[in-house]
């Protein structure tokens, strides 16, 4: 169950730190290929703790927080179901993610 934002709305929003991203491939031994909003594209490590309770697919939006230290890597943080995406839209990241379905091809 996601936890209330500050506006009262129950999607989770990225912080500090974080940004959306979209799954473009599946590379298997728990990672996966993300088109961020930056454009770039990163591999995002699945941790330990989602393994087998969080199951990726091409097209799911993420939310995902880069490595400072190694810029083309990421960590997976929250995975948004299809009701969450379109609370996302209204919460003003429709831009964002027209952005992220247009790098995704």
């Amino acid at each position: 169950m996601p936890k209330e934002n500050q506006q009262g709305g129950k999607v989770r929003l990225p912080g500090e730190g974080e940004m959306l991203a979209k799954v473009i491939e599946l590379v298997g031994d728990d990672r996966a290929k993300a088109v961020c909003q930056d454009g770039k594209i990163r591999l995002v490590r699945i941790p330990g703790k989602y393994r087998k309770k969080m199951w990726l697919r091409v097209g799911d939006y993420i939310l995902v927080a880069p490595w400072d230290f190694e810029p083309n890597r990421a960590d997976l943080i929250y995975k948004y179901e299809k009701n969450e995406v379109n609370e996302l839209r209204q919460s003003g990241y429709a831009d964002v993610l027209n952005q992220l379905d247009e790098l995704a091809g």
